[in-house]
């Protein structure tokens, strides 16, 4: 009768044991998956500051194509050190394009700004207005915005349309045009690099500030931002964003132009 019950006893364990390691294997190919989408496909960011509003909101959660500018180190997660940095299927963002780019100087953070000045291009700002190689990049008025951004700061912009000198237009919020980089030296962009902006003018620390981001590396450069999926924003800001139910629903699945 012992013999028959330890018999009966280990049988029973054999199915127990077999769905733990059809979980393990289930398991372990959600991860590959997960880190070959995530490398190859489209990584998931998103977005804590509002230095690229009115673009994109503090909560948006974006998928952003790392084939659109190629491979290289900065695509993998952890920026692993034995992969080199020269880039497989290279190819170079348009001005215009929103992208995701690592600062090895910064500890290896990760940022999202809009690609303004692109190599031996000259950028300044006079007087709160972009110059791009000596032309006045147009702007144009839409509205103006009273919002409470994501720290509970009452603000008061206004909100134009801006038209880059390759036609792409963009919106960018602009509180005066006497800030502290509204006026600045001439910069030259070198080769391989770019000069980055956020579309919050006066709310973006960018490549405005060379000690600090100043001109950014080819090689940094993670992908293209293309869809926001979802986001956590916070409806009470007061801006003017479809939230039925307090739910952000005019955040989910838009482009980013």
């Amino acid at each position: 009768m012992n013999d028959q019950a330890k018999a009966t006893d280990e049988n029973s364990q054999k199915p127990a044991k077999n769905e733990a390691i059809v979980l393990l294997k289930d398991l372990v190919v959600i991860v590959l998956f997960y880190l070959v989408f995530t490398t190859f496909g489209w990584g998931s960011f998103h977005i804590p500051s509002g230095s690229m509003e009115p673009t994109l909101e503090v909560g948006d959660r974006i998928f952003v194509s790392k084939l659109s500018y190629g491979y290289n180190r900065f695509s993998f997660n952890f920026d692993p050190d034995f992969i080199p940095e020269d880039r497989l299927f290279d190819d170079a963002p348009d001005r215009g394009d929103v992208v995701v780019f690592t600062l090895p100087h910064r500890g290896y953070e990760d940022f999202i700004k809009r690609v303004i000045g692109l190599p031996g291009d000259t950028v300044q700002m006079k007087g709160g207005r972009l110059y791009i190689n000596g032309e006045l990049v147009d702007r144009t008025l839409m509205r103006d915005v009273n919002y409470t951004d994501y720290q509970g700061h009452e603000r008061r912009v206004k909100e134009f349309e801006e038209t880059l000198p390759n036609g792409v237009k963009h919106r960018i919020y602009e509180r005066t045009d006497r800030g502290h980089y509204d006026n600045t030296a001439l910069y030259v962009v070198p080769q391989g690099h770019y000069f980055m902006m956020g579309d919050n003018r006066d709310g973006s620390a960018d490549s405005r500030e060379l000690g600090n981001m100043g001109f950014v590396k080819h090689a940094y450069l993670v992908g293209r931002a293309d869809v926001t999926t979802f986001s956590l924003y916070d409806c009470d800001q007061g801006k003017d964003i479809f939230c039925p139910a307090g739910i952000p629903l005019g955040r989910f699945f838009t482009l980013i132009r």
